[in-house]
């Protein structure tokens, strides 16, 4: 199939990949996501090694050969999902091209939202969030990291500026093609 339903609406994804640096929102957004469609929600952080968590929670900022383990972890949870013809939403930030290659690939059902905003905003919601292991001294490392997805990529962009009810709602209609009602 070419991506099109019968009817004009795009046909959705599998899986859903949400992807940004720390503090951008990607738990909130892509479990409201997950609800308001009725599939599967799984945090990628969930899918960390404890050694990495260790080292995130020292400050260290973590290695492509780190995140090699937990990537797979996560493709492996994408293609356990696509595979059973379920659908499903999971984060991860993605930052490197080469880290979306792992989950996104040549799987035509897998598609990413990049929830884009600026240092100074993530900033501020980082400081304001408890309990999360990812100490804010760790953004501009991520900030550094990040390669934004390319066109050829297809990602939907979404800016993390407005609420994240607004946000699920653009990016559920445009998963679905559905205009956006009211948040």
């Amino acid at each position: 199939m070419d991506g099109a339903a019968a009817n004009g609406n795009p046909t959705p994804p599998a899986v859903v990949v949400v992807m940004g640096v720390s503090g951008s929102g990607k738990t909130t957004v892509a479990s409201l996501l997950a609800g308001r469609l009725g599939w599967e929600f799984e945090d990628g952080d969930d899918f960390h090694p404890a050694a990495n968590v260790e080292k995130m929670q020292a400050g260290t900022p973590l290695t492509d050969e780190d995140r090699r383990p937990w990537l797979a972890a996560i493709a492996a949870w994408i293609d356990r999902v696509r595979a059973e013809g379920r659908h499903g939403v999971v984060t991860c930030s993605a930052l490197k091209r080469d880290y979306r290659d792992i989950l996104v690939g040549d799987r035509p059902d897998v598609r990413l939202v990049y929830l884009k905003g600026d240092r100074a905003l993530i900033g501020r919601r980082m400081a304001a969030r408890h309990g999360h292991f990812m100490p804010t001294s760790l953004l501009d490392s991520q900030f550094r990291t990040l390669q934004e997805p390319a066109a050829e990529e297809s990602p939907l962009v979404v800016s993390v500026g407005a609420t994240p009810q607004a946000i699920v709602a653009e990016i559920a209609a445009a998963l679905t093609g559905q205009t956006v009602r009211g948040a």
